[in-house]
């Protein structure tokens, strides 16, 4: 035959519910990524239940199990939770377990060549074009006609040098023109393609979630052990705990926190700051923290890894986050999913999705400490505040989930011509 099949409405509009039989087959999907990621492997299982699709995963790299040095959080990181279980994956060759993620040249891949021409799959999703092996991937799927879905977290505040983005949107453009469907993880994602030219009814909601359930579950204490995890932080009685829970970078201004928390001290307000994570400042933070005579007041706790993070965030009180130059941020969906009220600068990307000023939290201006302790200061002095805002956060955050991805996913597959005879 030499039609072009197209993937029926009867397998993904509507269709079949994750974990249900369909009379048709699955559409065979690959997902081509640099390595398994700890907020990526939940939602394929997920996306694995539906029988309507046949996800198959492919790594670059088996890094993130090996235990590499992450260089944001300037440590070896293995995350303990399971990052292969429910969905089938594969890691391409034998130099995907010495490939270290780096530059652009870090991850080429030419073992995707023969996966796409032994599996017949029929739809590629790549993300972005942050690799190598990401362009080699829409090159060869558009090659053998299979259509190509792109996933990636950009959006238009993003700081670039303004040479690097007229090249960057020039390029990107050329190549949006033959990308089949674009999967938006959130508004300032969307408006990104819609600025490069890509026509409304090829961008589908796809957006940046967690396993909300598992954060909202783990995070839940009772009163004896929110007490026992609060002590192990330093905090014995029920003065507000401001949490900052990420890497320890510049751009992420976790200074800016301990600034505004020596504000808000200043004016007889008591409160304790956490600082979780680690990175290049932790150093500067604490001769930080001592400085302002804040050293009794802080907790730096160091890296949590996943499995203790929804503890931790059951023990706090309001979450911070003031970054600039964020893509998305997807810490901000799990303390949401915990029942926190939200502090974010207003250069995160998740900032217009899940921040409803005044409703579940509000925003800051990067470097500004004067205008985070303005924002936390109803927090710290009013508990029922602290309360309601943290049940909005639940209620916000539960539209940014699995199955909205998997909606969403589906809604962009069903009528892909799939190149297949």
């Amino acid at each position: 035959m030499d039609a072009m099949r197209e993937v029926s409405r009867a397998q993904l509009d509507g269709g079949t519910q994750p974990g249900e039989r369909s009379g048709v087959p699955p559409v065979r999907l690959a997902i081509v990524t640099s390595h398994p990621i700890q907020y990526a492997a939940p939602l394929y299982a997920y996306l694995s239940r539906d029988t309507a699709l046949a996800l198959t995963v492919l790594y670059c790299s088996d890094q993130s199990l090996r235990g590499e040095l992450d260089p944001g959080f300037g440590q070896p990181v293995v995350w303990d939770i399971d990052l292969l279980t429910g969905y089938d994956s594969i890691f391409l060759g034998r130099r995907a377990l010495t490939r270290r993620l780096g530059g652009f040249w870090s991850l080429v891949c030419p073992e995707l060549g023969w996966e796409l021409r032994r599996s017949r799959y029929d739809a590629v999703w790549i993300h972005g074009q942050q690799f190598a092996a990401d362009v080699l991937s829409f090159v060869l799927a558009k090659l053998q006609g299979i259509p190509v879905l792109t996933r990636a977290d950009t959006h238009l505040g993003l700081a670039r040098p303004p040479l690097r983005a007229a090249l960057r949107r020039l390029l990107l453009g050329a190549q949006y023109r033959h990308i089949d469907r674009f999967l938006a993880v959130g508004t300032r994602n969307r408006q990104y393609y819609q600025a490069l030219g890509v026509p409304g009814e090829r961008i589908f909601d796809v957006p940046f979630s967690v396993d909300n359930e598992r954060f909202a579950r783990a995070s839940t204490l009772d009163a004896a052990e929110r007490r026992a995890a609060r002590a192990r932080l330093g905090v014995h009685d029920e003065r507000p705990v401001l949490l900052y829970a990420s890497k320890l970078m510049r751009r992420k201004h976790p200074d800016d926190l301990l600034r505004a928390a020596a504000r808000i001290r200043e004016r007889g307000l008591d409160l304790h700051v956490v600082i979780a994570g680690s990175g290049e400042m932790e150093r500067e933070l604490r001769e930080l923290a001592a400085g302002l005579e804040l050293d009794a007041h802080v907790c730096f706790t160091g890296f949590v890894n996943q499995r203790a993070l929804p503890g931790l965030l059951g023990a706090c009180d309001v979450f911070v986050l003031p970054a600039e130059d964020e893509p998305w941020g997807l810490i901000v969906n799990e303390v949401m999913s915990a029942g926190l009220p939200v502090i974010l600068g207003q250069g995160v990307g998740c900032a217009p999705d899940l921040v409803e000023v005044g409703v579940n939290g509000d925003t800051c201006a990067p470097g500004e400490p004067a205008t985070l302790a303005r924002a936390l200061e109803p927090l710290v002095r009013d508990p029922g505040l602290r309360r309601r805002m943290g049940e909005a956060s639940r209620r916000r955050v539960a539209r940014f989930s699995y199955e909205e991805c998997r909606r969403g996913l589906r809604a962009a597959l069903a009528g892909l011509p799939s190149g297949r005879a």
